[in-house]
């Protein structure tokens, strides 16, 4: 049986010729931007990889067909439809009933994996939630990124994960399932809208070089789960510590107060967060896509000379 995947032809010819190309996920356009600013932070992505020389594939699903490599008319369509969030459990359901969605890390990661894609960037990964283990109050509550990244050989540039989550816990879960995560220019795992999140990494890597090295030699050791290169912002360019920590504890507060949990709670606490900072940690978010979008672009490159 065939998969169902369409390759654009310029992300195709690029694969087969060794041309750099990266993927990028669908949701951070459909559902992180507000939709003034989606069709806009789409362009601009794909963007900075053209001006680096590398291939852009964003992924989606459009019309029951998974997506690697988008149209300008298709790209216009992420960003202006209102379209499901699909993660890699939702693909199936998708695709039988001819659906169209933005696709998560999960789904990107297995998609972009199919088409042939070894490097992804994005903006930050799901993660282990707090609270979870503690079963008087909280039901187990883990982002499906982490059981496919740990299925999937791809490289994925992120900033860490966001400080909504539990960032000690998912650390230790990507140890058990063995993802690899080395820090780019840092011994500390970022988080996201920070530069440190407090935790130290046991690996760090000075360049992309280094990171297709690693590439190469888990290629060798026939490794299936994932690279995660872990992308701190600036210093300058970090949302200020004493604004983060005061809006993380006022949106925790909300969401208790409001009884928000699930699949419903991440994006909760992210549209207070934007709300709390006027607007300032989108900006803070669109800075760490373009920053996480640039490294990949440099790794890929790396990676297409080996």
């Amino acid at each position: 049986m065939t998969f169902p995947l369409s390759v654009s032809p310029d992300v195709a010819d690029a694969i087969s010729s060794g041309t750099p190309v990266v993927a990028l996920e669908s949701t951070i356009i459909a559902h992180g931007l507000p939709r003034t600013r989606r069709l806009e932070g789409a362009r601009r992505f794909e963007q900075v990889l053209v001006d680096a020389g590398v291939v852009p594939a964003t992924i989606a699903v459009l019309d029951g067909e998974l997506r690697a490599g988008l149209t300008a008319d298709e790209l216009d369509r992420i960003a202006n439809e209102e379209l499901s969030k699909l993660s890699k459990r939702d693909l199936p359901v998708a695709l039988a009933r001819g659906g169209s969605g933005a696709t998560t890390v999960a789904a990107t990661s297995f998609i972009a994996d199919h088409a042939g894609i070894r490097v992804f960037a994005t903006g930050g990964l799901g993660g282990v939630h707090r609270g979870t283990g503690d079963t008087t109050e909280h039901t187990y509550d883990e982002s499906a990124d982490l059981k496919v990244l740990s299925e999937v050989p791809i490289t994925v540039v992120s900033a860490g994960v966001k400080s909504i989550l539990d960032i000690g816990a998912t650390l230790e879960r990507m140890e058990s399932l063995g993802i690899t995560v080395v820090g780019y220019g840092t011994d500390e795992f970022p988080s996201f809208w920070l530069r440190s999140s407090g935790h130290t990494l046991d690996w760090s890597v000075p360049d992309a070089a280094a990171v297709a090295a690693i590439m190469e030699s888990r290629e060798q050791l026939e490794l299936s789960s994932a690279l995660v290169v872990a992308n701190p912002l600036s210093l300058d360019d970090q949302l200020d510590p004493a604004t983060h920590d005061r809006v993380l504890e006022e949106a925790l507060r909300r969401a208790e107060e409001k009884q928000v949990g699930g699949k419903n709670l991440t994006p909760f606490l992210l549209e207070t967060i934007v709300s709390l900072t006027d607007g300032e940690s989108l900006e803070v978010n669109l800075r760490i896509a373009e920053n996480n979008i640039r490294l990949a672009a440099e790794i890929a490159t790396a990676w297409s000379r080996h």
